[in-house]
């Protein structure tokens, strides 16, 4: 098996970069694909690791853009996830050249109104209690559910979203976030291979529905959809696997592992019934490879906002 889509401590898991490797090896796990929230700041420590222990690794990221369910008439209705396979953004790309870099920034103007909304809840917690528990500059609601855990306010991560920050809570405050487009080309202009994370979590009726909203999304240079997933059931990965089929889209899959901020989700088997087969690690690093996909003059590193 292998697992691609895990988090670690420098987005919303809590495990080292670095650890992970060794998780994914002791668990007999065939390949590891590190994916955090809008950054690539651990990636080098994670494939340096994955090296050091002979670990088939590839590192990437997950980010978000703006969806509207075309069966909800809910106007706030969530968000698509994209995954980034083999970006060429790393420590030595100027902070100014990576698209990542305003997301990120957006979290520290987002992440301080979500407090003032939990003051007005009679929750107090500073922003420097948040910080704290983000081990890099990726901070986020999970930090916050788990300061308000910390201190007492809720008996767990879920709870604070449920109660506090989740999507239709009182003090939930939404994020901006990239256009489908932009998301996927500046994947693909950073050489990176963009699939489309949990389609579950769409919630589309029909298969027909969900052709019709990757369509476009094709057409932008989407390469993949993650059939295989935690909370997937084997019906829906079935039909997610002859939607990619159809659309001639790479097959790929992972647990979405956060560590113990999602203590029931373990790395490579999910919820216990997970198993990503070793080809979809197979074929993302023969697409990868493809020699359109290693002209740096074809995908050169987006500016785009």
């Amino acid at each position: 098996m292998v697992d691609l889509h895990v988090h670690s401590n420098c987005s919303d898991g809590t495990y080292d970069p670095g650890r992970l490797p060794q998780l994914a090896q002791t668990l007999g796990l065939a390949g590891i694909a590190l994916t955090d929230h809008d950054t690539t700041i651990g990636n080098d420590e994670f494939l340096a690791a994955a090296r050091a222990l002979g670990m088939p690794a590839v590192a990437g990221v997950e980010i978000s853009a703006e969806y509207t369910n075309p069966d909800s008439q809910r106007a706030d209705d969530g968000e698509m996830h994209i995954l980034g396979y083999f970006p060429r953004w790393d420590a030595t790309t100027p902070a100014s050249l990576t698209p990542l870099a305003t997301m990120r920034d957006n979290r520290h103007v987002r992440n301080p109104l979500i407090l003032e909304r939990l003051r007005a809840l009679g929750v107090a917690i500073s922003y420097d209690d948040v910080c704290r528990h983000a081990a890099c500059d990726v901070v986020g609601r999970p930090h916050i559910a788990a300061v308000l855990l910390h201190k007492g306010y809720v008996k767990s991560i879920q709870e604070a979203f449920d109660r506090y920050i989740g999507d239709h809570a009182p003090a939930y405050v939404p994020k901006r976030i990239l256009p489908q487009r932009t998301a996927i080309e500046m994947i693909v202009h950073a050489g990176g291979v963009a699939v489309l994370a949990h389609p579950r979590t769409l919630r589309v009726k029909s298969m027909p529905t969900l052709a019709t909203l990757l369509a476009p999304l094709c057409a932008y240079g989407l390469a993949g959809i993650e059939v295989y997933y935690a909370a997937h059931t084997a019906h829906e990965s079935e039909q997610y696997c002859a939607l990619a089929a159809r659309l001639g889209l790479l097959i790929t899959g992972g647990s979405d592992f956060h560590g113990a901020h999602k203590p029931e989700l373990k790395l490579g088997c999910g919820f216990g019934n997970l198993c990503v087969p070793d080809e979809c690690f197979t074929t993302i690093m023969h697409y990868q490879q493809r020699p359109q996909a290693l002209n740096p003059d074809e995908y050169p590193i987006s500016n785009k906002e």
